[in-house]
Parts: structure tokens; sequence; C-alpha cells
């Protein structure tokens, strides 16, 4: 078994930080659907503004908004972009989707292609 990236969300701009928020990610609920991620699946968390990474779990939130809870709330600032990654594991890569947020709603998807391996 090999881990592969399983979705992939670019273009998310951090709206809010609860620090004293037990942990998690919030991620718009329009954003997890069009990228497949569930909510409590762990992902990854990249900010593109300053390299900050962090691993997590992803958390259903209103429509726009993004927030950083509890210690990632050290990791960024409003207004900072990131990247959210989920991955998978299996034999051999079965494709991922991508989606990338405009006004952290899903603007456009695609998805990797498994016979790209």
């Amino acid at each position: 078994m090999r881990t592969y990236v399983a979705a992939k969300v670019h273009g998310l701009r951090v709206t809010d930080k609860a620090l004293h928020y037990n942990g998690s990610q919030t991620i718009p609920e329009s954003v997890l659907k069009a990228s497949g991620i569930r909510p409590y699946e762990q992902v990854h968390c990249l900010n593109m503004n300053n390299g900050a990474r962090w691993v997590t779990y992803a958390i259903p939130g209103p429509e726009g908004v993004c927030c950083l809870n509890g210690a990632a709330a050290r990791q960024g600032e409003v207004g900072d972009e990131l990247i959210i990654i989920s991955y998978q594991q299996a034999d051999r890569f079965p494709g991922a989707n991508v989606v990338y947020c405009d006004g952290n709603r899903p603007a456009r998807t695609l998805r990797y292609d498994p016979d790209s391996e």
C-alpha cells in the first residue's frame, strides 16, 4: 500500500481565528462536498503566506468561512491563503479531486487522472 493524494483544495482564505477552540480546521461545507473531504477527516493544511504546515481534521462551516482553530490559530493570519490536502492508501493511484476556490467557494474543479501514474 502507498499513500496518495485524495483531495486538494487551493485558494481558501483565512477569515477567522479561534485560539481557544479545541482544534480542527473549519472549511466551508460546499468546499468539503466539492472536494470529497468528509467532516472529521484528517487533513494537512499548508499556509502559502508563511510556509507553515500542520495536520488536523476538517469540520464543516458556513459558506465563506475558513477558521484556524486551536493551536492552528498560531499558524496564520486572517487573509492568508491555504492549501488543504487529504490522503488515501491504495495499491495504485485511484485519482484525486482538486478544487480551486474564489471567495472561499468552489470556483473550478478538476480530477487528477489515475491513468497518469
